[in-house]
């Protein structure tokens, strides 16, 4: 009996070892499996997260995709948009800037008009004390296109408002005509023409885009332009120049040895004549001034006031279509055709200036002297201006090698100075000439 219990309790025992480790084996079963699963579906099985590999992409799924290829076309046009508006916006300040000296050449060219019209109408009785004007702007020539139809054709197309940039050159100066060229382009000048006189100065215009008119041959003039320097070419502009003046233009004539910084037709007055700039270097000698002359052999009368004024620059000058500027250019023109040497710079402002006396009858030109800051020498930039640090901050219009005989270098210093920032560029070359 005791046997039997014995038996029946071992064998409960046996039973519920057996249910024991089952549990535990199920427990450890379910452990590693929830492990595995955790590690293969982390997001779990009903998560709208599925594996990428097995991923399907449903409605929504294109619709974010398409939105995104939306956003960045969008952005795309945008970016296009906003260069399209910009380039939009250059072109009309450009349109307004161009608009706006219309507008004053326009203003400027009423007034002038009224000027004339209240001197050369019906004779008038004179105004109160400090109201009385003279007549400072003639009224321009009628052109006449049958002096030069081909030319005329040519300035139709380069010149803006009737006026042009006009310069001689020979393959002599190729060297500094390119520099000159150059720095106009820089400047963004449009209207300029080069008078070629030989072949090669007119081939290579024309491979650096550069207008360029080469006259009818003309044994008068081909010899000296192909072969002279530059005091003899300088000599041929005054009759060259006729034609312009002839056809209507108003000429901003250029020697070749100058550096531009500025568009020089925005500073300009256009009440003369003539409009030139100065080989003074202050306002003395720039504008004039009362020069005393001391005799003391005279006693009481030993003192004797003189005017005086540096030369105008015969290198660099604006000359209306007028009929007193035609007799400018005819005048100097035949006295540099005479036998005797003249030098056309001297001859140019003895015209101007000289009066009316017995024997001789003066020119009755208007003229006006430039801003010798604005359209500099290099007497003033290399013996002032660059010794100067507020004068150095200054930007002038134009700067003319005329008072050096190395004039290359120079104009290449000048670019290298103001157009390229190189504050030392000017620092080698000697106030003068080395000799």
């Amino acid at each position: 009996m005791m046997v039997g219990r014995r038996e029946g309790s071992l064998m409960r025992d046996k039973t519920q070892s057996f249910r024991g480790s089952r549990i535990v084996t199920a427990i450890v079963l379910g452990i590693l499996l929830g492990c595995v699963f955790a590690f293969l579906f982390p997001h779990g099985f009903l998560s709208s997260y599925p594996p990428i590999q097995n991923r399907r992409f449903g409605k929504s799924d294109l619709q974010i995709s398409s939105s995104q290829c939306e956003s960045t076309e969008r952005a795309t046009a945008l970016r296009s948009d906003i260069a399209s508006l910009s380039d939009k916006n250059d072109e009309l300040k450009k349109e307004v800037q161009e608009l706006t000296e219309k507008l004053r050449l326009s203003e400027q060219g009423k007034d002038h008009a009224h000027e004339q019209f209240s001197v050369l109408g019906k004779p008038h009785k004179a105004g109160p004390f400090g109201t009385v004007k003279g007549l400072r702007t003639n009224p321009a020539v009628v052109p006449d296109e049958s002096v030069n139809p081909r030319l005329a054709k040519i300035l139709e197309e380069v010149a803006v408002q009737k006026e042009l940039i006009v310069a001689l050159a020979n393959s002599n100066v190729k060297s500094m005509l390119e520099v000159w060229f150059t720095s106009i382009k820089k400047v963004g000048i449009t209207n300029y023409l080069v008078v070629g006189l030989d072949d090669e100065i007119e081939e290579f215009c024309k491979a650096n885009d550069v207008p360029v008119y080469k006259r009818d041959p003309d044994e008068r003039f081909d010899s000296i332009g192909k072969t002279g320097g530059n005091h003899a070419v300088s000599g041929l502009k005054f009759r060259i120049l006729r034609e312009f003046l002839q056809l209507g233009y108003s000429v901003l004539l250029s020697d070749v040895d100058i550096v531009y910084l500025q568009n020089p037709f925005n500073h300009l007055y256009r009440d003369s004549d003539v409009e030139s700039m100065t080989d003074g270097h202050n306002n003395y000698t720039a504008y004039g001034f009362n020069d005393v002359f001391d005799e003391p052999s005279m006693g009481w009368a030993r003192y004797a006031h003189t005017m005086r004024i540096w030369v105008y620059n015969s290198g660099f000058f604006y000359i209306r279509p007028t009929l007193p500027a035609i007799e400018l250019l005819d005048r100097v023109a035949e006295r540099l055709s005479r036998p005797e040497k003249a030098w056309d710079q001297a001859v140019f402002n003895e015209e101007l200036f000289f009066p009316s006396h017995p024997g001789y009858n003066g020119l009755y030109a208007s003229k006006r002297t430039m801003d010798f800051y604005l359209f500099m020498n290099s007497k003033v930039l290399f013996k002032t201006v660059r010794k100067d640090a507020n004068l150095k901050k200054l930007k002038p219009v134009i700067l003319h090698v005329n008072y050096h005989p190395d004039k290359l270098p120079r104009m290449q210093a000048i670019m290298d100075f103001y157009v390229n920032g190189k504050q030392d560029a000017l620092e080698p070359f000697p106030d003068g000439s080395q000799w």
